[in-house]
């Protein structure tokens, strides 16, 4: 990887968004919502206010409009503070 999250930033990678609903409708991309879970690929070393508590390949839950979206070979990505992490699963 390329890129670490400095202090207390992680590195998410969005899981995709949902392509159908339960009952089988097809969901075209204008319609689909902003994932709101996906994979921690990187931390920072944290702060020493804050330890940090999530780790790499961790699935979190985050804030509908969490983190910052960026673009690194070709794949999107949110980089955001570990406090706008709600959980992990």
């Amino acid at each position: 990887m390329k890129i670490k999250p400095l202090a207390d930033r992680v590195l998410v990678l969005p899981a995709p968004a949902e392509e159908k609903t339960i009952g089988g409708i097809i969901i075209p991309d204008s319609a689909k919502e902003k994932p709101l879970k996906g994979k921690v690929i990187a931390i920072g070393n944290g702060t020493k206010d804050e330890e940090m508590v999530v780790k790499a390949d961790d699935t979190v839950l985050y804030g509908k409009y969490a983190g910052t979206e960026i673009e690194l070979d070709g794949e999107k990505y949110l980089i955001m503070k570990q406090s706008d992490i709600l959980a992990i699963l």
